[in-house]
């Protein structure tokens, strides 16, 4: 670290993604005094930026995780929260579609995940009830989902921003971390950039997304043992010209290390097709237009009015993945004292899907453990 004076400081959160956001604002309305530092040059540009915008029911996840739990509670906590502060939403249901007899058959299992964990109004639909409420469907059966809806991210991230502003938390922007140590007095903190700061932190909230494992490494004293391993799970969206042929999202059944290529819609109507699942070495957001002709196969197995040269590339994004390809499903992992040894270090690691959905919910595990720290 530099000979430098160090500022004292309450709490630092790192990353301005929607949960570090959401962490800043549970922090500040808990009455601490909460700096967000954020290396890129605004709030949101990350993974929080390239998703689908689905505020998720919490059905695929294992009953007693953390995905689960954050989930179901997250998302009645956000649809509250849009609805109080005039944030852009819409409760349309979605419904998960399958086209052979032996994805019918998981329907009743995944109906039964979802209600272990604590879903509400799931249920199964014939194909020609399911094709009745979206007429340019083709399925043998369908799994309805009530409490499942879009948002608009970023209008929900301002309103964050705004809360955790309000509240007195001060952001800055870049202003990458070089460097961290461990010590007896609590965490110093190097930030580059244009105007560098030394930091001397009560509390380190790491929320740095796809490179918090990173970001973690960089903390001399925290335990290398207790970092895991960054892997990177790409999804790539095409759009389509002109409105939705769907008024709910139509997902089908899940694939490995996703919910498959699924339909969307924006709150300006606008449909989404994606994302895939490509396993990527490297960050890297570019969409090769020739992948959609696997998007167009997907999507014709339930939606076979798909017409020929529709999709066009639309962005990618990337799962912050903590297992590699073939692995079992990772579980969200928050990392406090308990679990690294560490006074004062919160660590959040494998937040991906549903991590939009859950982002109120995260924030409260985190000032829990943070009061206890």
């Amino acid at each position: 670290m530099t000979s430098s004076p160090f500022e004292t400081v309450d709490c630092v959160v790192i990353g301005a993604g929607v949960v570090g956001l959401a962490v800043a604002r549970a922090l500040a309305l808990s009455g601490r005094e909460v700096i967000v530092i954020e290396a890129a040059e605004g709030i949101g540009t990350g993974t929080s930026s390239r998703n689908s915008e689905v505020i998720h029911a919490g059905i695929y996840y294992p009953k007693g995780s953390l995905m689960a739990e954050t989930c179901v509670a997250g998302r009645r906590l956000l649809y509250a929260y849009c609805a109080e502060h005039g944030v852009p939403h819409i409760n349309c249901g979605k419904l998960i579609v399958a086209t052979d007899a032996a994805e019918s058959a998981r329907l009743g299992e995944i109906k039964g995940r979802a209600e272990a964990n604590g879903v509400e109004g799931m249920r199964l639909l014939g194909a020609a009830e399911a094709m009745a409420l979206e007429p340019n469907l083709q399925c043998t059966a369908a799994l309805f989902s009530p409490t499942t809806g879009i948002v608009d991210s970023h209008s929900y991230m301002l309103a964050l921003q705004g809360d955790a502003e309000a509240h007195g938390t001060m952001l800055a922007f870049h202003s990458p971390v070089e460097r961290g140590r461990v010590t007896d007095d609590g965490i110093d903190i190097e930030v580059g950039g244009a105007e560098p700061m030394n930091l001397r932190c009560r509390l380190v909230v790491n929320s740095a997304g796809l490179h918090a494992p990173a970001l973690a490494r960089k903390i001399v004293g925290m335990p290398a043992d207790r970092v895991p391993t960054p892997y990177y799970a790409k999804g790539n969206y095409f759009t389509l010209a002109g409105r939705s042929p769907f008024s709910r999202l139509i997902y089908p059944v899940p694939v490995p290390g996703g919910l498959g290529v699924h339909i969307t819609v924006d709150m300006g109507g606008q449909a989404k097709f994606g994302p895939d699942v490509e396993w990527i070495d490297d960050i890297d957001y570019t969409v090769d237009p020739h992948r959609a002709d696997k998007f167009y196969a997907a999507v014709r197995r339930y939606w076979p009015g798909l017409k020929d040269g529709t999709l066009q590339p639309g962005y990618a994004g990337i799962r912050p993945k903590i297992v590699p390809q073939g692995a079992p499903a990772q579980d969200f992992t928050l990392q406090g004292p308990a679990e690294h040894g560490v006074a004062g270090l919160i660590n959040l690691f494998g937040i991906e899907s549903p991590g939009l959905t859950a982002s109120l919910a995260l924030a409260e595990h985190v000032r829990r453990i943070a009061g206890n720290s």
